[in-house]
């Protein structure tokens, strides 16, 4: 069971990792049709650098060793992310399919935070 589940996480982490790391790039350089995604939603242009920081951030964040309390932070980052990217697409009435890469991220997301090894994790003990 423990082989299996690390299995799952480095799978989908890399994956998450590769998607986050390419995506945010191309929206730090501005480049690779992010800036008509963006206009369409209604989004400001900087908003895509700002983006493009932090995903390359979270990126780096969840691949390092030990900080798990930064790997929560960016595990919530890129989940407000995704779901705020397929919830605009759909405020402004686009199709499902144009929503997919973040649906899908959104559940690549979850399925490497669910699965994440202990030593990932955040243990909080509190003493009363």
């Amino acid at each position: 069971m423990m082989k299996r589940n690390k299995i799952i996480y480095w799978t989908v982490t890399i994956f998450l990792s590769i998607g986050m790391l390419a995506g945010g790039v191309q929206q730090m350089l501005q480049v690779g049709g992010y800036n008509e995604i963006i206009k369409q939603l209604g989004y400001p242009q900087y908003l895509l650098s700002i983006l493009g920081v932090w995903k390359i951030f979270g990126v780096i964040a969840i691949l390092i060793p030990k900080s798990p309390l930064l790997k929560e932070w960016a595990y919530a980052g890129f989940f407000f992310a995704m779901s705020g990217a397929a919830i605009s697409h759909f405020v402004v009435s686009k199709s499902l399919i144009d929503a997919l890469p973040s649906l899908i991220l959104l559940i690549v997301i979850f399925l490497s935070w669910y699965f994440r090894p202990v030593e990932r994790k955040l243990n909080l003990l509190i003493k009363l």
